[in-house]
């Protein structure tokens, strides 16, 4: 290589020089271009129309609700949803209705209400469901009735948020041997009642 260059003139040296300048320059121009560019986002959020008129907006962001679903489901509790969630969507997001649940009482196709409660009831064994509580409490046709402790059966007892057969039978035992409960707050003398089941209860029972 050494022997070819010291072979060339000074003017075919220039030339070659400028030719490897020009080879190098076009290679850094091509990966220049090949880099990513930042897009442009419009804080506005409008976009122009036809003309330059700003006319299609982005719909604004849905309302939250929370919504308390309560009774025969896997977790209840209280869930974020946003509007245009349907009762069916609640039940889905407490882990489903439990085994036995008298679905046929509820409007899954209902739209949520922010501030309400979903309360799932247990089929009887007849097969007629237990009258709940409450359906969509605030919803338009919706009824809304308390347990009553005293009078209650166990079946009837386990449509109440955290109540299962046990805690039911429990009740139904305590009172048998105790003689009618004077208040609402008589049942956390119940064994396997505690504050937290109590408080998911008490507005739903009456004495």
């Amino acid at each position: 290589m050494r022997e070819r260059l010291s072979a060339l003139s000074r003017g075919e040296l220039v030339g070659l020089a400028i030719l490897l300048v020009a080879v190098l320059a076009g290679a850094g121009l091509w990966y220049v271009r090949s880099l990513p560019r930042p897009v442009e986002v419009q804080a506005s959020g409008s976009f122009p129309a036809a003309g330059g008129a700003s006319s299609v907006s982005p719909s604004p962001e849905a309302a939250v609700l929370l919504v308390d679903v309560a009774g025969w489901v896997r977790h209840p509790g209280v869930y974020e949803f946003r509007e245009g969630d349907r009762v069916i969507d609640a039940i889905d997001a407490s882990g489903g209705a439990r085994p036995g649940a008298a679905l046929a009482s509820l409007n899954l196709a209902a739209p949520l209400v922010d501030g309400t409660q979903i309360l799932v009831a247990r089929s009887a064994p007849d097969g007629s469901a237990v009258p709940p509580p409450g359906v969509v409490s605030g919803a338009p046709g919706s009824t809304g009735t308390k347990i009553n402790i005293n009078t209650a059966s166990a079946t009837e007892l386990e449509a109440l948020p955290g109540v299962g057969e046990v805690i039911a039978q429990a009740i139904v035992d305590f009172r048998t041997e105790n003689g009618p409960f004077a208040t609402a707050e008589d049942l956390l003398d119940v064994s396997g009642i505690g504050d937290a089941t109590f408080a998911e209860m008490e507005d739903l029972i009456t004495v």
